[in-house]
């Protein structure tokens, strides 16, 4: 496995387990502010994996699966905002 390869597998392994502490906070953030804001982390850190692990593996379709990800989890964090705004989540 080349270098470049290890690196980019070593470095999704670390994101990866900071996903893990990002839901963490997701489930017990104090506020729902802080929840949301951990679930958006990890939607950011899910793309950054999976456009990591295209690179490493030239798998380029991988791309595009990682911005409609994107995409999905923009509209999510604005919608979970819009309701906190409301005031229907906590």
């Amino acid at each position: 496995m080349p270098l470049v390869e290890r690196v980019l597998v070593l470095a999704s392994v670390v994101l990866v387990g900071v996903v893990f502490v990002s839901f963490y906070r997701a489930v017990l953030g104090p506020t729902p502010a802080d929840r949301i804001v951990a679930i958006n982390v990890i939607g950011t850190k899910a793309v950054v994996i999976i456009t990591m692990i295209s690179f490493a593996y030239e798998q380029k379709f991988f791309i595009d699966v990682s911005l409609v990800y994107a995409l999905i989890a923009f509209v999510t964090t604005v919608g979970l905002a819009k309701y906190l705004e409301q005031g229907t989540l906590g």
